[in-house]
């Protein structure tokens, strides 16, 4: 007996439909069907080991944060190290001999022989005033020393007439005394009156007093005249002093170079009235510069006098220089004000007050002959100050990190 092939689940309809009849068993028992193995491949026994579980798997955001905080560790301890056997700073500037040129009087300008920026060399005129004021004034005084010697030649007159009137005072005292001697011994004789006697000891007074006062007519017209006759005569000595006085005034008015340099901020026109002590233009000494680097009260505890110093100026790119340490200020103006005659606290505008700098003298080794043309002065240095010799590696690694910078300074 043939039975037609019940449908499974897994048939498709049309195969179920065309498959021809195939002759299968019948059973009647009817419970369900034991369940077959199921077959097991060498890839699904390796696929659970591939695949770690959640809480197996390694989390990169620690790695992260551990070498963040390796490199931090570093960093910090190189800061620290480096600010105490290389202090570095940026903050660096040239400096120079800078003086601000005024006239020593005052008067019109009426000629600049110089243009900004220009060398000039020493005793070169820079400007000009107007002459005729003290041209007028030198007269003025050369005709007061006219008269002063004028006045000489007349106290010597009156000196003569002085010593003349003393002569004869002195003349008329001893008159006056031989007069007085007789005209006592007379009355003791009785030949005299008593009236006689006090009549001839009054012109012994008058006689006294008029040698008096000739010897202090003298004695005026001697200091008058002077002790050598004349040179020096006080009258003499102030007509002479201001006539060179007006002779100075004269050579200030044309301002010359004080030293060779360069002049620059030149602000001076003709016609423009210069007063004595205002500045009118800035004057670079040509002697030297130096470069002052602004270091960090906990950068300077190593450095002394004769440090070398390797200095990068921000106009030299790809170059360093080599320099020592010359000192290093005593002080700086931190700002404090007083009020009532009372300091007064500092305003606290920062969770952190930053530290204070001081500035650190440095000359540049070999002197003006090695100090670069193209770098003026309050020019930006970088600078690193071996505190802890050369020969350290701290040293090494600060001076590469320069050089490296030194070739940066081309881009910015």
């Amino acid at each position: 007996m043939t039975t037609e092939r019940t449908p499974q689940p897994g048939d498709h309809a049309g195969d179920v439909e065309h498959a021809p009849a195939t002759p299968l068993v019948t059973r009647h028992d009817t419970s369900e069907p034991e369940p077959q193995p199921v077959p097991v491949t060498l890839e699904d026994e390796a696929a659970p080991e591939a695949e770690p579980l959640p809480g197996n798997r390694g989390n990169p955001a620690k790695k992260i944060a551990a070498l963040l905080v390796v490199v931090l560790a570093v960093l910090v301890s190189w800061y620290a190290v480096s600010d105490r056997l290389a202090p570095y700073s940026s903050r660096g500037t040239v400096s120079a001999y800078v003086a601000q040129i005024a006239p020593r009087v005052a008067g019109q300008v009426t000629e600049v022989f110089v243009e900004d920026n220009t060398i000039v060399d020493q005793g070169e005129p820079l400007f000009q005033l107007d002459r005729r004021p003290f041209e007028l004034a030198v007269r003025q005084a050369e005709v007061g020393l006219a008269q002063a010697v004028q006045a000489t030649d007349a106290s010597a007159a009156a000196i003569a007439s002085s010593q003349a009137r003393v002569s004869q005072a002195r003349a008329g005292l001893e008159n006056a005394r031989t007069a007085a001697n007789r005209t006592a011994s007379l009355f003791e004789r009785g030949v005299v009156t008593q009236a006689q006697v006090d009549n001839a000891q009054a012109e012994l007074r008058v006689a006294e007093a008029q040698l008096e006062a000739a010897e202090a007519d003298l004695q005026s017209a001697l200091l008058q005249l002077g002790e050598d006759g004349g040179a020096s005569n006080p009258q003499i000595m102030a007509a002479q002093l201001q006539l060179e006085q007006a002779q100075l005034n004269l050579l200030y008015s044309t301002v010359t170079a004080p030293t060779r340099g360069v002049v620059t901020n030149l602000q001076l026109a003709i016609g423009q009235f210069a007063s004595a002590g205002a500045p009118v233009m800035t004057f670079l000494d040509s002697r030297g510069a130096w470069v002052t680097a602004d270091l960090r009260e906990n950068q300077i505890g190593n450095i002394e006098p004769g440090d070398e110093v390797e200095i990068l100026f921000d106009a030299m790119p790809g170059q360093t220089f080599r320099g020592r340490v010359h000192s290093i200020a005593w002080g700086i103006d931190p700002g404090r004000t007083s009020a009532g005659g009372l300091m007064q606290n500092r305003p606290e505008n920062q969770w952190f007050e930053p530290a204070r700098r001081m500035p650190v003298h440095i000359e540049l080794e070999g002197g003006m002959q090695a100090w670069p043309l193209t770098v003026k002065a309050g020019a930006k240095v970088s600078v690193v100050v071996y505190a802890g010799g050369t020969g350290t590696p701290i040293s090494g690694v600060a001076s590469t990190v320069l050089n490296i910078q030194s070739w940066l300074s081309y881009l910015y």
